[in-house]
């Protein structure tokens, strides 16, 4: 039977590293950043980002632009340049038409997240959001999966799934809340992490097993 859908972004939905390779560069040009600048940016933003890692930037390169300001264009940049595959927006529309309740719940600043949903459309096939940001909290806490649930505007304790890349956040974190699990394969698997429910290895195979759930 449909009922709660709960997506990471980053790495699932979403190719972040391939926009991150392309706004860092944008940046680098745009601010003629040293190269030794453009890669410890790349370094230090492979897992997140935010208007701190920019302070630190400012700090150690001696740059005169605002951190403040770099961050609004690395937001921008990263914006532009993230994609989400169209099978993927498809495969979404039809669990939606199928209706299951569709979250998305991410690690991340809550600007620059929502920027990218916006961007990619997946913003207008989603119930709702929770982004690590608002709560100054990450998966795998229990409390971000219950404010993803709220503001779909169901409750966490009704069960649902779980769809994400990461063990520890997203299927760890997702166990702790009482979800069904699928793990899109990539990163390693740590030897304390119980299994996932399914294992895929893209994201439209996950929402296909969804879907099949629907017809069962």
């Amino acid at each position: 039977m449909p009922g709660l859908a709960l997506f990471d972004l980053d790495g699932t939905l979403a190719d972040r590293q391939s926009a991150l390779s392309d706004a860092v560069t944008s940046l680098g040009r745009s601010h003629a950043l040293a190269p030794d600048a453009e890669q410890w940016l790349r370094t230090e933003l492979t897992d997140r980002a935010n208007v701190a890692d920019f302070a630190r930037l400012r700090e150690i390169f001696d740059l005169e632009v605002p951190a403040a300001q770099l961050w609004q264009e690395y937001v921008s940049l990263m914006a532009a340049a993230i994609t989400c595959r169209p099978e993927v927006l498809e495969g979404l529309a039809h669990l939606r038409a199928a209706t299951w309740t569709i979250g998305i719940i991410t690690n991340g600043a809550g600007d620059i997240q929502r920027a990218k949903l916006a961007a990619t459309g997946l913003a207008d096939l989603v119930d709702g959001v929770a982004v690590s940001g608002d709560l100054e909290i990450r998966k795998p806490d229990l409390r971000l999966f219950e404010l993803a649930a709220t503001r779909c505007g169901v409750n966490l304790a009704d069960g649902g799934w779980m769809v994400g890349d990461n063990p520890a956040g997203d299927i760890g974190g997702g166990h702790q809340a009482g979800l069904r699990t699928i793990w899109l394969r990539g990163r390693p698997w740590p030897d304390d992490l119980g299994a996932a429910h399914h294992v895929v290895d893209d994201v439209t195979d996950a929402i296909t097993i969804l879907l099949n759930e629907t017809s069962e």
